[in-house]
C-alpha cells in the first residue's frame, strides 16, 4: 500500500517541479520519504553567536554565526565578474561580506544601518576577515521566530543544490517536509525488538535527527536509525542465506582423486601454510555437504590464494566436473593460465584460456573443448560470460578479484549450469574478519592470514618531488644489483582538471635520466593494444627491461620476483586498497623490496593519513579498517566501490560494528520466528527490509 512518504518531493512547499528534478539528479531524492531520509552530517549550534574578534584562521572550514551592523555597500567589476560587497562591524571588529551571484536579489534585502544575524564560513586574506555568500536575517526577525531546535543540521549537498537552495533553504524544505509528513510516519519495529535493544520510536528518531532537542536525544535518534538500516540489510542477507541453505541442490564431490593427490604429493612448488590447508579443508567440507558452496576467500597480496583455487578446482575435476576461473584483466587471466599450465604440465588435465582478444584458433579450441567436456579447467576474463560459452558439466567457479566485477557479470556465470555450481570468490582487498562475516552474512568466509615462509616485509617510504634526485640515485643502485623497478602513474596523459603526474611525461623524463643502452625502459597502460601490452610485460618478466613505466593496469596479478622497487607517482591520487595492491607487486622474491610513495607538497589530511598508514604497516587487514573508515564499506553486491553498503545513509559498518552485530542477531531471531515476515508483529518489517536492502534483479546470494 502506498504511503504518504512515497509522494513526489515536488509537493513539499519550497520545492516544486524544477527543484524536484534537481534533487533527483544531484542527490537521488525522489520522494518525501527520501528527503526525510537525507540526514545531516553535522550540526551548527545556532544559539552560539561569535564576536568578529573571536573568529580566526583556524575556523576557515567552519560555519559560524555573528551579529553585526551593515555600515556600507560597494560594487566592483562588470558583467560576469561583477561582485557586491557589504561591510559590517560589531563592537570588536569589522568584516566584508561578498556576493558573486544573486546580486540583485541580495541588494534589495539589505539596509545600511540595520543589524543582522550573519551565518557563513569565515575566510582570511592578509589578516582581513570576509564571508562569501553568507545567509542573513534581521536580528528582530530572528528573535521573534522560535527555532524548532538550536542545533541546525548541515546536509550533504552539491554545488548546484547549494546555489539553488543554500544551507538555510535546504533546512527550510526539510522543516516543510516534516510538518506535512509527521502524522503519516508509522512504526515498523516490533515492540519486543524496541524493548530488547532500547530503541527510540521511529517518529521521535526522525524528528531528533533533523531537529535535535538535546545532544542525548540526537545520540538516541542516530542509534535507532542506524539500527533500522542494519536490520533491513541483515533481514535481506539472512533471508537469502536461509533460502539457499533450504535447497539441497549442491554438487557432491565424493572423492579426493588422482588429480588432487598427485599434485599435492608430487608437484607442490612449496609447502602449504597452515592457513592454506585450513581453507582447503573448509572447501572440501562444503563440497560434500549437499549444499551449494558460496564462499568468500580473503587473503592479502601474495598469500597464496591462487594455489588454493587451483587445488579446489582439481577436486572438481576428480569428481567429473569442469571448473572455470574468471579474472578481471587480460594480464591477470593470462598469468593464471601460464601458472596453472606450468604447475599441471604432464598431468592428465586439459587447461584452456578465453579472453576478449583470444585469436580465432585459441577461441575455437576453448569453446569446442568446454562444450564437449574435453577441457577440464577454463581460465578467462569477462569473455567467459558470453552466451556462446556453453559448458558440458560446470561444477565449480572461481571468481578472482571479485570486487572488480559487477553483480550482473557474476550472475551470468552462475547461470551457465542448470544446477548452480559451487562458487569461490576471492579478493586481495581484505575486510576485517568479524565485519566480513557480519556484512557478507550470505557467504561463508575464509581467510588466509599467513604469508608463505621466507617473504620479507616490504619497506615503504613517502617522499615529495624535492627528493627526486635522491630517488633516481636509489633506482640506479638497485638496477646495478640486477634488480627491476616499477614506476606507476595515475594518468596516461596530462589533465587540465587534475594536477597529477602523467605517464607520457614521466616516460619521457625517465628515458632521459635512464638512457639506453645502459638502461632498458618499457611501458604498459590500458590504452595499448593487447599484443603490445603482452610484449611489454614479457620484456619485463624476462628481464629484457629494467624499468616498467605503467598505470594501475598492473595492480593485480603481475608476478616478477626480480622486481624489488615499486615507485607510485602522485600516490595521493590512489585509495589505500589500490596502494596496497600495487605494493604487492614487489616483495615476491628473496631480496629486500621497497615501495616509494611520491606526492606533491600540499596534501589533504585524509591523503596524508593514507600515506602515513602505508609507511607504518604491511598488514592489509589493518589498512582495510582504515580504508573503510575513510571511504565507506563499498556496495556489497559489487556495483559500487565506495560509499556505504546497500542503502546505508547514516550507519557505518566499521564505526558501528557492535550495532551491526546486534542487528544481525535480531534478524536471525526474527526470521527463525517468522521466515516470511507474515505474522502481525513482524509484517511491517517487510517494508524496512525492502527500503534498506534495495530491489534486486537476481538472487545474488549464490554468487557473492
Amino acid at each position: 500500500m502506498a504511503s504518504y512518504l512515497d509522494n513526489n518531493v515536488k509537493y513539499v512547499a519550497g520545492v516544486g517541479e524544477a527543484r524536484a528534478k534537481l534533487l533527483e539528479k544531484e542527490l537521488g531524492i525522489l520522494s518525501i520519504g527520501d528527503l526525510l531520509s537525507h540526514y545531516p552530517f553535522r550540526y551548527i549550534d545556532r544559539s552560539r553567536i561569535y564576536s568578529i574578534a573571536e573568529l580566526n584562521e583556524n575556523m576557515d572550514s567552519s560555519l559560524v554565526q555573528i551579529r553585526a551592523r551593515i555600515t556600507g555597500v560597494a560594487y566592483s567589476g562588470t558583467g560576469r565578474k561583477q561582485r557586491f560587497s557589504a561591510f559590517v562591524s560589531d563592537a570588536t571588529g569589522s568584516a566584508e561580506l561578498l556576493w558573486f551571484q544573486g546580486i540583485k536579489w541580495i541588494e534589495k534585502r539589505l539596509e545600511v544601518g540595520r543589524e543582522y544575524l550573519i551565518f557563513g564560513r569565515p575566510s582570511f586574506f592578509r589578516g582581513e576577515l570576509s564571508m562569501v555568500h553568507p545567509e542573513l536575517d534581521l536580528v528582530e526577525k530572528a528573535i521573534s521566530q522560535k527555532a524548532v531546535s538550536t542545533m541546525q543540521g548541515i546536509y550533504p549537498s552539491t554545488e548546484k543544490i547549494a546555489s539553488s537552495l543554500g544551507a538555510k533553504g535546504f533546512y527550510k524544505i526539510i522543516c516543510n517536509a516534516w510538518n506535512a509528513a509527521q502524522d503519516h510516519i508509522h512504526e515498523w519495529m516490533p515492540t519486543s525488538i524496541m524493548q530488547r535493544y532500547s530503541l527510540m520510536p521511529r517518529k521521535e528518531a526522525l524528528f531528533n535527527i533533523h531537529f535535535p532537542q538535546s545532544a542525548e536525544k540526537l545520540k538516541q535518534a542516530q542509534r535507532r536509525l542506524k539500527f533500522d538500516e542494519f536490520l533491513g540489510l541483515q533481514l535481506s542477507i539472512q533471508s537469502l542465506r536461509s533460502d539457499r541453505m533450504s535447497k539441497n541442490n549442491g554438487f557432491v564431490f565424493t572423492r579426493v582423486g588422482e588429480c588432487f593427490n598427485s599434485f599435492y604429493n608430487e608437484r607442490l612448488p612449496f609447502q602449504l601454510t597452515s592457513a592454506q590447508k585450513r581453507v582447503i579443508k573448509e572447501i572440501r567440507q562444503d563440497t560434500v555437504s549437499g549444499y551449494q558452496m558460496n564462499r568468500l576467500l580473503q587473503g592479502d597480496v601474495g598469500s597464496g590464494k591462487t594455489m588454493v583455487a587451483l587445488m579446489s578446482m582439481l577436486l572438481a575435476v576428480d569428481n567429473g566436473f569442469q571448473a572455470c576461473m574468471m579474472a578481471p584483466t587480460e594480464i591477470l587471466a593470462r598469468q593464471h593460465f601460464a601458472t596453472i599450465s606450468r604447475l599441471t604440465e604432464g598431468m592428465n588435465l586439459r587447461v584452456a584460456i578465453l579472453t576478449g582478444s583470444s585469436k580465432a584458433a585459441e577461441r575455437r579450441l576453448a569453446l569446442e573443448g568446454i562444450a564437449t567436456g574435453e577441457v577440464d579447467i577454463l581460465i578467462g576474463t569477462h569473455a567467459l560470460i558470453e552466451d556462446r560459452v556453453q559448458f558440458s558439466n560446470l561444477g565449480y567457479v572461481v571468481i578472482d578479484e571479485q570486487h572488480r566485477f559487477g553483480v550482473e557479470q557474476r550472475a551470468r556465470l552462475w547461470t551457465k549450469n542448470q544446477q548452480p555450481p559451487h562458487i569461490l570468490v576471492m579478493t586481495a582487498t581484505p575486510i576485517p574478519r568479524t565485519l566480513a562475516m557480519t556484512l557478507y552474512g550470505d557467504l561463508d568466509v575464509s581467510v588466509i592470514d599467513e604469508l608463505p615462509p621466507g617473504r620479507k616485509p616490504i619497506r615503504t617510504f613517502h617522499y615529495t618531488d624535492a627528493a627526486r634526485l635522491k630517488l633516481w640515485g636509489f633506482l640506479r643502485r638497485q638496477i646495478a644489483l640486477e634488480r627491476q623497478v616499477y614506476v606507476v602513474y595515475p594518468l596516461i596523459k596530462e589533465s587540465e582538471s587534475m594536477d597529477y603526474k602523467d605517464l607520457e611525461d614521466g616516460f619521457e623524463s625517465i628515458t632521459r635520466d635512464f638512457p639506453a643502452p645502459q638502461y632498458r625502459v618499457t611501458v604498459c597502460h590500458g590504452k595499448m593494444k593487447p599484443q603490445d601490452k603482452e610484449e611489454s610485460m614479457r620484456q619485463f618478466k624476462e628481464h629484457e627491461a629494467d624499468i616498467l613505466v605503467a598505470t594501475s593496469v598492473i595492480e593485480v596479478g603481475v608476478d616478477v620476483p626480480n622486481a624489488t622497487v615499486m615507485v607510485i607517482e602522485s600516490a595521493e591520487r590512489f585509495g589505500l586498497s589500490q596502494l596496497h595492491q600495487l605494493r604487492g607487486r614487489v616483495g615476491r622474491g628473496a631480496e629486500e623490496s621497497f615501495c616509494i610513495l611520491m606526492s606533491g607538497e600540499k596534501l589533504s589530511r585524509e591523503s596524508r593519513k593514507r600515506l602515513q598508514a602505508m609507511c607504518e604497516t604491511n598488514d592489509g587487514f589493518r589498512l582495510a579498517e582504515l580504508d573503510m573508515q575513510l571511504r565507506g564499506a563499498g556496495n556489497i553486491n559489487g556495483t559500487q566501490q565506495s560509499g556505504m553498503a546497500f542503502d546505508l545513509r547514516i550507519a557505518n559498518p566499521t564505526l558501528d560494528a557492535d550495532l551491526l552485530q546486534m542487528a544481525k542477531e535480531a534478524a536471525v531471531w526474527i526470521l527463525s520466528a517468522d521466515p516470511k515476515l507474515e505474522q502481525q508483529g513482524f509484517s511491517s518489517l517487510r517494508e524496512l527490509k525492502a527500503k534498506h536492502a534495495g530491489k534486486q534483479r537476481f538472487d545474488f546470494s549464490s554468487i557473492s
